[in-house]
């Protein structure tokens, strides 16, 4: 049976730039090919190293690494099911409780339980599987845009807040980790990994300082860019909105070689130093594309050498795509890879496909990976709910790697070196394909998500619950909702949640504007910290909207519905809508809108751990 290949930290070697290209598409063919003998490989390296943890042995695993044993009395879980083990860790507990290496950080997903962002368990190790997993994406992308090599890449990369957990342990996003990493900051140069940003002005806390700084490196050495990009969609077009705003100041420090003193951060001045140089002849070239009317085009305009855009367009960030091409001129928009805070999971082997057609390879040694299939009842739903809770019927029917079926959706569950045991990470997936055995996947979803701008997910329940609680505020004026709705405005950056409310009046009190405001606020304080984050600390989303519109609009809304061929009998008015001709219908009937006066409360960290 083939070896599982070893998880290495990225190193020196004296390869060539192309032998490292050759041995590592090689490493892809044959983990494709020998998809299931590397899985099993996986689930019995993992098991085995764990077979002394208090988790496997409450369930009677009893030290068996067979997949057989391990499907039958392993259940399949969701993020409630562990939490109780997640809270002692976090709390100090040092046992082997998930795990038998120490756990050395959590990571926080942008997903949420109990309005609190999930804390994923993981291990040193883990740094070097993320890290084989980015060694892929340039010889992927090199077969395709040879000669990236002989230039820059200007990526906008960010840290977010971090906290410590009450025993102590980091709790931080994924990538904010990887950021302040030795595997990220001491990496050795690599001249596919080339940015214009030094790293400390992508380690600033200071979001307005690491932007500004990040843009003005890459202005500085524009000739030098073959690449553009950021992690999300939606984190590459703030990018131009902050250069749309402050371009002025950019080109003044481009022209007298001086760094603006609003930059006070002394590792970011002395790194920008070492590239910034007086230079009018870009200054007046940056001053005279940024003054023109139409900003189109502006990223080939003022990176011309610029050959793609390097960005996550897949799921909720697909409504960015129009803004990024009108920007990019129609540039290749490029997804490399797939990753989550649970697990780094695969590669796009053809990145310049459309963002409509983009499809993950599954890298068979990040994890043990099993698919439970989904089954609609109809293509028209905008979020998939899942089950909470599985039946053992439905338990039975999760499937391995090499065994999904072509078009079939699937929820993915993974069990990881770091403690994670047939764990439901919530993303729905289609196999649109294989590379030899190893199956392709389509992002479908994120399972029961109705709204998301940014990192932010927000889902039906949670928004009920926050309707509700600011519709309190109308029983003064014997006032009550009797519908509403809602969609993520993306239209303007940052775009923010609209919600369109049609109200019941039986009072004859005038309802002052201020209610509505109070309702708009009580709504964003209401949801979960992710959203309140974007809203107060990461700037990413604006403020909340509510939208009143006249007696009967939701009437018609059916009315459309039931014309496109909704059952009149099983019509239910939906919690949010994406459908264009839907949005404009709403709209044309929107007598008064209202936003939010102020930003929410936030801090970092968990309710728990005393804070918001």
């Amino acid at each position: 049976m083939p070896e599982a290949p070893k998880i290495v930290a990225l190193e020196v070697s004296n390869e060539s730039l192309a032998e490292k290209n050759k041995n590592k598409l090689q490493f892809i063919e044959d983990v494709t090919t020998n998809a299931d003998d590397v899985q099993k490989r996986v689930l019995e390296e993992i098991l085995s190293r764990n077979a002394d943890v208090e988790y496997l042995k409450r369930h009677g695993l009893d030290g068996r690494t067979d997949r057989q044993t391990f499907k039958h009395v392993m259940p399949v879980v969701t993020y409630e099911d562990i939490q109780p083990e997640i809270n002692r860790i976090a709390n100090g507990d040092k046992s082997q409780i998930l795990c038998s290496n120490p756990i050395s950080e959590f990571l926080t997903s942008s997903g949420t339980s109990g309005g609190e962002r999930k804390l994923m368990p993981t291990i040193e190790e883990e740094l070097d599987r993320r890290s084989l997993l980015y060694s892929l994406l340039m010889p992927v992308m090199n077969q395709f845009v040879p000669g990236l090599d002989k230039g820059k890449g200007m990526y906008f990369l960010f840290i977010k807040s971090e906290s410590k957990t009450p025993g102590g342990l980091p709790a931080r996003p994924v990538l904010t980790s990887y950021y302040k990493s030795s595997h990220f900051k001491n990496r050795p140069f690599d001249p596919y990994n080339n940015y214009t940003s030094p790293n400390q002005t992508i380690l600033c806390s200071d979001s307005y300082q690491s932007m500004y700084s990040q843009m003005l490196c890459g202005l500085c050495q524009h000739k030098e860019v073959l690449r553009v990009g950021a992690v999300f969609a939606s984190g590459f077009i703030r990018a131009i909105k902050f250069l749309e705003k402050h371009w002025p100041e950019l080109a003044r420090d481009i022209r007298t070689g001086t760094l603006s003193s609003e930059i006070t951060d002394l590792s970011v001045r002395e790194a920008v130093g070492e590239i910034l140089k007086p230079d009018p002849k870009l200054a007046d070239f940056v001053e005279s594309e940024c003054r023109k009317t139409s900003w189109q085009g502006i990223i080939t305009r003022l990176w011309p050498n610029t050959k793609y855009v390097d960005v996550i367009v897949t799921g909720t960030m697909s409504q960015y795509i129009p803004t990024l091409d009108y920007y990019s001129n129609g540039l290749p928009l490029v997804c490399t890879m797939y990753a989550s805070s649970e697990c780094y999971f695969g590669v796009n082997l053809r990145p310049l496909c459309k963002p409509s057609e983009v499809s993950y390879t599954l890298i068979p040694n990040m994890a043990y990976f099993e698919f439970l299939p989904v089954h609609r009842n109809s293509g028209v739903t905008s979020s998939i709910s899942l089950p909470k809770a599985l039946t053992e019927k439905e338990q039975q029917e999760l499937v391995d790697l090499v065994d999904v079926k072509l078009g079939q959706e699937y929820e993915l569950v993974v069990t990881t070196y770091a403690g994670l045991y047939r764990y439901r990470v919530g993303d729905v997936l289609s196999v649109a394909g294989f590379k030899n055995n190893a199956p392709q996947f389509s992002f479908i979803c994120r399972k029961n998500v109705a709204l998301s701008i940014d990192s932010d997910k927000t889902d039906e329940v949670e928004l009920q619950n926050a309707v509700k609680n600011a519709v309190t505020h109308l029983v003064p004026f014997d006032a009550s909702l009797s519908e509403y709705t809602s969609y993520a405005d993306t239209s303007s950056i940052p775009g923010h949640y609209v919600l369109f409310w049609e109200l019941c009046l039986n009072g004859n009190t005038p309802i002052p504007p201020s209610v509505f405001e109070d309702c708009c606020l009580t709504i964003e304080e209401s949801l979960n910290s992710v959203y309140r984050q974007g809203r107060v600390s990461d700037k990413s989303i604006g403020p909340l909207e509510i939208k009143m519109v006249e007696s009967g609009t939701f009437d018609k809304l059916m009315d459309y519905a039931i014309s496109l061929g909704a059952s009149i009998n099983q019509y239910k008015t939906p919690r949010c809508v994406k459908f264009a001709p839907i949005i404009e219908l709403l709209n044309s009937r929107v007598v008064d809108s209202y936003f939010s006066p102020k930003c929410p409360k936030w801090s970092p960290g968990h309710k728990q751990w005393g804070s918001n």
